[in-house]
């Protein structure tokens, strides 16, 4: 044999004992000795300390994953390694530790290093306990500092599997502090439970997914359900995730039960109302990518109270903040529930609330605080109808629609239109959260309002006709509509042009006893409404009459005095003078008193008493007829003022800045 062939097959003998002798040389070597170099570089990847308090162990094992060329005989290296540690940033207060594992096992693809790629066909982490944790300043501890140059290797993680793992998440700024118990079953499928606290709350739920190793699919739905209860709130999701690894398309069927929609706020991060106890189901569809998050809740339908909501909303994702938009709609709108949502008298389940905040007994305007430390959390565009609202027969309230704007902290409610009494009530109200007192702007239109239809509960006002209109221009601070009312400054303003009114309504406003008889034996008539006039200035929460007339051609009456927003209290005197001679006439001042929860009406029973006295002192010294000459009302002569009233009447009302001042004179 020729000396180069001898040579040329020394190497090749050489080269494949070296192919036979190196697995075996790798799996006497003690690979401790390689811990300190591992736990340099992750240190340096990750600005954390890392450290492998265990042996690092090496074995050769047959691949997981099938081959069918040349590179199926040969095993795979498995490393496993015992105690794994990494530490936490200096500001976490869960402890030096964010990560602990008893055992970590991977099997790698040695053939993929050649490009460049950590290929690993199946990694079980044991045991492992992992705490995360935001920071106060919205920091967060799974954020590791990033290399400034980017790395030419890459990660290919086929599967992963976790056994009987544990979670903290901890949040100061949501008072959460949340355990979840993850564990893969034999058939891959991941199932955790949790347990803790959220906002105060006690948090508790449950779930299952499919097998991690799906992750990895693009086209494969990978299906999720979940329960959680947070407080008196119930979530229940089931569906798919396509391309989860990305988390790129989502389409589950989602329910929430809830004592109200503002405790929604810790979970979702959505700015909702105060609402009594409220169910919602629908279909959640979107992508979930980190610079795409567009998700609907596609056509749910729900319980508020006892009203029912449906419709379809949209989340954006966006900057500086996310977007909520859509349109809502309630076919059947009871009045409490909407009392509710602006702080008014909740619910059974909701006055059992600790955390609610208490409406005096004796107020009718709610104090419940606004809570605009939230409003600059996320902006809204959302459309709300109520196409039919059901109240008592005495409200003349139809129907509302509104558009509910929140940017940047300010609320707009612009229109917020009201159906009233045949009718149209507009009101374009906003509200900016951001000062420490919210100011808001209120302008108040009324159109239309028909007579007979404001008072449907009184009888004798079923045959009247003419409509009310009145403007009004309002600006208050305060955090809640109580406050905003007691702090209001502006100009409300009405008037009605003509029309009829029930005569008995204007005789008993007179006390005219002789009238009032006939009119109970003989039926009643309608009497020609000349006018209607009224004009409040409106000083730090006064309203103070400065014009209230009623022109007929049977009396006018004039009304004087003031109403106390701020202290819910009302001090009003009306005069009725009878046109022409009016016989048995006890007619008096009429006065109403007392508070908004508690109002009093009567009549002046000094003056009634005065009358009465002289009539019976006259009976006794002339004859009987001479006693009716104290009841006699021979009336006022003057001229209808209707003209310049409703001139006045109809000048458009102003309101200062929001904290400022003004005459109500």
């Amino acid at each position: 044999m020729k000396r180069g062939k001898k040579i040329g097959l020394g190497i090749a003998i050489g080269l494949i004992a070296l192919l036979l002798i190196a697995p075996l040389l790798a799996t006497l070597i003690n690979w401790n000795f390689a811990k300190p170099w591992i736990a340099k570089r992750v240190a340096d990847a990750t600005g954390r300390s890392f450290a492998i308090n265990g042996d690092l162990l090496f074995t050769w094992k047959k691949p997981t994953t099938p081959l069918d060329d040349w590179r199926r005989p040969f095993p795979w290296p498995h490393l496993r390694a015992h105690k794994l540690v990494l530490g936490n940033p200096d500001w976490a207060s869960t402890g030096p530790t964010m990560a602990s594992m008893p055992q970590v096992d991977f099997t790698l693809n040695p053939f993929s290093l050649f490009s460049k790629t950590v290929s690993v066909s199946k990694l079980v982490l044991t045991e492992p306990d992992l705490n995360l944790e935001m920071g106060k300043e919205g920091q967060n501890n799974w954020d590791f500092k990033k290399s400034e140059t980017p790395s030419e290797w890459q990660l290919d993680l086929r599967n992963l599997i976790i056994t009987r793992g544990t979670v903290r998440l901890v949040d100061p700024v949501k008072k959460a502090d949340i355990t979840t118990r993850i564990d893969t079953l034999d058939d891959g499928s991941l199932t955790w439970k949790i347990k803790g606290k959220l906002n105060d709350d006690p948090v508790s739920g449950s779930g299952k997914a499919g097998a991690l190793l799906a992750l990895r699919g693009h086209d494969v739905k990978y299906p999720v359900e979940a329960e959680l209860k947070a407080g008196e709130t119930v979530v229940t999701a089931k569906g798919t995730l396509t391309d989860p690894q990305h988390l790129s398309a989502l389409d589950i069927h989602l329910k929430i039960i809830g004592a109200s929609m503002a405790q929604l706020f810790p979970l979702s991060g959505l700015v909702l109302p105060e609402t009594p106890k409220f169910s919602t189901e629908g279909r959640v569809v979107g992508t979930i990518a980190p610079d795409n998050v567009h998700l609907r809740y596609e056509n749910f339908k729900g319980i508020v109270g006892s009203s029912d909501i449906g419709g379809t909303l949209e989340y954006l994702r966006r900057q500086p903040r996310p977007l909520l938009r859509g349109k809502v709609t309630s076919n059947a709108l009871y009045l409490q529930d909407l009392g509710t949502l602006v702080g008014g008298d909740a619910d059974q389940e909701r006055r059992k609330r600790t955390d609610a905040p208490k409406q005096p007994p004796d107020k009718v305007l709610p104090v419940a605080p606004f809570r605009t430390e939230r409003w600059d959390k996320i902006d809204a565009q959302v459309e709300f109808t109520g196409n039919k609202i059901v109240r008592s027969e005495s409200l003349p309230i139809d129907n509302l629609h509104t558009n509910i704007g929140l940017q940047n902290g300010v609320l707009i409610l612009s229109p917020l239109n009201f159906g009233v009494a045949g009718g149209r009530f507009t009101t374009d109200l906003t509200i900016d959260g951001k000062a420490k007192a919210a100011k808001a702007k209120m302008k108040i239109t009324a159109r239309g309002l028909k007579l007979n239809q404001l008072f449907p509960a009184v009888q004798q006002m079923k045959a009247s006709i003419g409509q009310v209109h009145g403007d009004a221009q309002l600006s208050a601070t305060g955090n809640s509509l109580a406050a905003l009312a007691g702090s209001a400054n502006g100009e409300l303003k009405a008037f009605i042009s003509q029309g009829t009114v029930s005569k008995f309504i204007l005789e008993a406003m007179g006390l005219n006893i002789g009238s009032i008889v006939v009119t109970k034996l003989f039926g009643d008539r309608q009497v020609q409404l000349n006018c209607m006039a009224s004009d409040f200035g409106v000083k730090d929460g006064l309203m103070h009459v400065r014009t209230f007339v009623v022109d007929t051609d049977a009396a006018f009456i004039n009304i004087t005095g003031d109403v106390s927003l701020a202290k819910e209290e009302m001090g009003l005197t009306i005069y009725p003078e009878s046109k022409g001679v009016r016989m048995l006439s006890l007619r008096s001042p009429l006065y109403v008193r007392g508070t908004f929860k508690h109002p009093d009406a009567g009549i002046d029973k000094g003056v009634v008493a005065a009358k009465a006295g002289a009539a019976i002192a006259l009976g006794t010294v002339a004859s009987p007829l001479a006693a009716l000459l104290a009841l006699i009302n021979p009336g006022p002569n003057e001229e209808s003022p209707c003209a310049s009233l409703l001139a006045e009447a109809r000048k458009k009302p102003a309101a200062p800045p929001p904290g400022k001042t003004v005459s109500a004179e």
